[in-house]
């Protein structure tokens, strides 16, 4: 299967300070990555490395087999890039139907079928997004990235302060994005357990560098080595 991303030497940060030092990352068409660390370890800055929000130093950054590393943000969406961030980010002042629809471009994902994954968001189609509740705001920062149709989808930290039947709900849906819907995933994520539960591979951080890259199972199944790694 043909890599969709592909990231060679990447040295990257936040004006001339580097956070990512030499990192890899390559990812196939319809596979799923968990990227775990303690905090500060550079896994937001990842994903924003590949968003194109950071200062790449060095290195490369490759979609579908073409450098995207000096495109802005708006081109990296348009090549299929959907970006879920850590605090949601939805717009306070527009309906729930209207965050949707301001992401919307054309594809297989429409209204109906964010509201499908995400019954709660139907209900409160005319809400504004600071009346509703903060696992329903989680939902539509990711029914509106689903909204711009991307072929690889990054979240950052989705489930991060939300109830335990908010989670339930949410981890059902990640499920049901990467195994059913094929869709491309980078998954940061505080709880490893569960990261490791709903992705084919994981990469560990630390000090802005891979310590670990492999399958989900092989740390899924040793508590001990991920404890170590995470502890590093």
């Amino acid at each position: 299967m043909p890599d969709l991303l592909r990231l060679s030497a990447v040295r990257a940060g936040y004006g001339a300070t580097v956070v990512l030092e030499d990192v890899a990352l390559e990812l196939a068409e319809r596979s799923s990555l968990a990227v775990l660390g303690r905090n500060g370890v550079g896994k937001t800055t990842l994903l924003g490395t590949i968003m194109g929000h950071t200062t790449l130093h060095g290195g490369s950054i490759e979609y579908r087999g073409k450098s995207v590393s000096r495109l802005p943000v708006y081109e990296r969406v348009r090549l299929g890039m959907g970006f879920v961030p850590q605090g949601r980010y939805i717009f306070p002042s527009l309906t729930v139907e209207e965050n949707l629809i301001v992401a919307e471009r054309a594809g297989p994902w429409t209204l109906e079928r964010v509201y499908g994954l995400f019954p709660p968001l139907a209900e409160r189609r005319t809400h504004m997004g600071n009346q509703i509740s903060g696992g329903e705001q989680q939902m539509l920062a990711i029914g509106r990235a689903l909204m711009g149709n991307p072929a690889l989808l990054l979240m950052d930290e989705p489930l991060e302060g939300l109830a335990p039947i908010i989670v339930d709900t949410l981890l059902a849906a990640l499920q049901r994005l990467i195994r059913e819907e094929s869709l491309t995933a980078i998954l940061v994520e505080q709880s490893a357990r569960l990261a490791l539960e709903v992705t084919e591979r994981v990469m560990v951080l630390n000090r802005g560098c891979v310590v670990f890259s492999g399958p989900s199972a092989e740390l899924r199944a040793d508590p001990k080595r991920l404890a170590n790694l995470i502890a590093v």
